[in-house]
């Protein structure tokens, strides 16, 4: 059985856990307490962040990958392209995602930090930029890719679900993106994912 290392507020722990809620597969989740890790996390990960896949001698880290690995392993629903140029495209995405939205959510994550005003408010206004310029595609789709529910939705919804969490409200040209998020949260496996702690982000 799969076993995902879990920090019950961390938006990456979140992107797999709702991968394994969308897959309805078998698998443990077990809580690590981000401010007190075992010992075996640091052993698991020489990063020593969570999230953490273990199947049998496998152990997998950074969320991307574990997803992937996951969609692979359980093709059903599919949620990576099938074509490999599609699949390449996908890739290209997520990478973009890490670079232009969740490197500045490690920043705002930081809070409790050392992470001066200056930056936060940068980190935010740096988010709203992107997401502003992205909501101009759920005019037409459903979700990222069109009409399919993919890996790309998997990757922003715990950024989205956070907005209020991390002090970024969105101007109303982003209406759009807002009710494409809403459609996400909607989703049974996305209410499964959430814990605890992640359901009072929201107002």
């Amino acid at each position: 059985m799969m076993v995902l290392y879990s920090g019950t507020t961390c938006p990456f722990s979140h992107r797999c856990r709702f991968v394994l809620f969308e897959k309805g597969m078998d698998f443990e989740i077990r809580d690590v307490d981000l401010f007190n890790k075992p010992e075996d996390i640091d052993v698991m990960n020489p990063y020593g962040q969570v999230p953490i896949l273990v199947e049998r001698d496998l152990i997998l880290y950074e969320s991307n990958i574990i997803n992937e690995y996951i969609d692979e392993r359980f093709p059903h629903p599919q949620l990576m392209p099938s074509d490999p140029i599609d699949r390449a495209r996908v890739r290209l995405f997520l990478l973009n995602f890490e670079k232009e939205l969740f490197s500045h959510v490690g920043t705002l994550e930081k809070r409790t930090g050392r992470t001066n005003a200056k930056a936060m408010e940068a980190a935010r206004t740096n988010i709203r930029e992107r997401l502003t310029q992205m909501a101009p595609v759920f005019l037409k789709n459903k979700y990222i890719l069109g009409e399919n529910f993919s890996m790309l939705d998997v990757a922003l919804a715990p950024l989205l679900w956070r907005l209020d969490y991390y002090g970024i409200k969105l101007s109303k040209n982003a209406a759009p993106l807002l009710k494409y998020a809403e459609r996400v949260f909607a989703r049974p496996a996305y209410i499964e994912a959430l814990t605890p702690s992640e359901k009072v982000m929201r107002k």
